[in-house]
């Protein structure tokens, strides 16, 4: 019965990793950097994982039930994924916890701002909150506005993302319409 238990729960990892892999490789496209300048650094590459995480867990947490389940695992994946990056590159105790609070605060932020953009239908709050979290441009950038046309095309894609895609390890993250991608 025990081992039965584990191997459901190691599946479950399995599958988590999986999606967690798979909004990684999304928030990597060159296409992101290349036709949209996301800055492609370590800041930039934050900024795009936790869009797209956020974009993912926005469609797991509508499906609700087992999608909230998921949600909560992924969340905690990403935020495990991150603390081992961070001990990676030798920070103490006391500054990987102190780091990884600002990175919470962040992801929660701006997820924040991106859902109340998008649940209000505000293309412009949407290209404000771009710019100013991603872009560093407060006053607006065109690039901001293309990578809003982006992020509206995976969440109108991300809407017709059956719950059984998330759970079966069949995920792939909507391209948004990127060109080349």
């Amino acid at each position: 019965m025990i081992f039965a238990q584990w191997r459901a729960r190691r599946a479950s990892l399995a599958l988590i990793e999986k999606l967690r892999g798979e909004i990684v490789a999304a928030s990597r496209r060159p296409a992101l950097y290349r036709d949209l300048g996301a800055p492609d650094r370590v800041d930039g590459r934050f900024e795009l994982l936790i869009l797209h995480v956020g974009l993912a867990l926005r469609r797991l947490v509508a499906l609700g039930g087992l999608g909230d389940d998921v949600a909560q695992d992924l969340v905690n994946s990403v935020f495990m994924h991150l603390e081992d990056t961070l001990r990676e590159q030798a920070m103490s105790d006391v500054r990987v916890s102190k780091r990884l609070a600002e990175m919470k605060k962040a992801f929660y932020g701006r997820n924040g701002a991106y859902a109340a953009a998008l649940d209000s239908g505000s293309r412009a709050q949407l290209e404000a909150a771009l710019a100013r979290n991603v872009y560093g441009a407060p006053g607006g950038t065109p690039e901001a506005a293309a990578l809003a046309a982006y992020v509206l095309a995976v969440e109108a894609a991300l809407r017709e993302t059956p719950i059984d895609a998330f759970t079966t390890g069949r995920f792939r993250f909507p391209d948004g319409g990127l060109a080349g991608e």
